[in-house]
């Protein structure tokens, strides 16, 4: 009888562990990924473009932490492009990085990141504000981070004009 409760128990436990584990993962893909913004840029003809680059696949053996498309930076807006896509996921963020080759293994929340807001979708063009007083010459790149894990999802290495 004690056999019989304790594998109860034991298997009640490690079924609803599982189970939100797999909640987790399964959650942004089941309710998240088919959402695609489709921000515009204002008066793009009146603003100066600073640089550009392209986001990249950071880790070719992790399929799920993946980016692509590109990145337009403006003196005072980031503007993830209409091509834009990221593997979905937790709390992901769009960080402006000092590094101008961020790789899996640099320790971006220990450099001067300036955090310019959450993502809004997993796909699709995106405005993100550059706070005020930022120099935008001190930053290489633009990445996508995940706050809730702390992992680089995809850097875009800056090339200003």
């Amino acid at each position: 009888m004690k056999k019989s409760i304790v594998i109860f128990v034991v298997g009640t436990l490690l079924g609803t562990a599982g189970g939100f584990a797999l909640g987790i993962f399964f959650y942004p893909y089941l309710f998240l990924a088919d959402i695609v913004a489709a921000e515009r840029v204002d008066d793009k003809s009146a603003r100066k473009t600073v640089a550009a680059g392209m986001f990249i696949h950071a880790n070719s053996r992790d399929p799920i932490h993946y980016g692509k498309g590109k990145v337009t930076v403006y003196q005072d807006l980031v503007h993830l492009e209409s091509d834009f896509e990221v593997g979905p996921g937790p709390k992901f963020h769009v960080y402006l990085v000092p590094e101008k080759n961020v790789v899996p293994s640099t320790h971006v929340a220990r450099t001067m990141f300036v955090d310019l807001g959450r993502l809004k979708a997993f796909k699709g063009s995106q405005n993100y504000p550059v706070p005020p007083g930022v120099d935008l010459a001190k930053f290489g790149s633009v990445v996508i981070w995940c706050e809730q894990f702390g992992v680089l999802i995809s850097p875009a290495a800056l090339k200003f004009q």
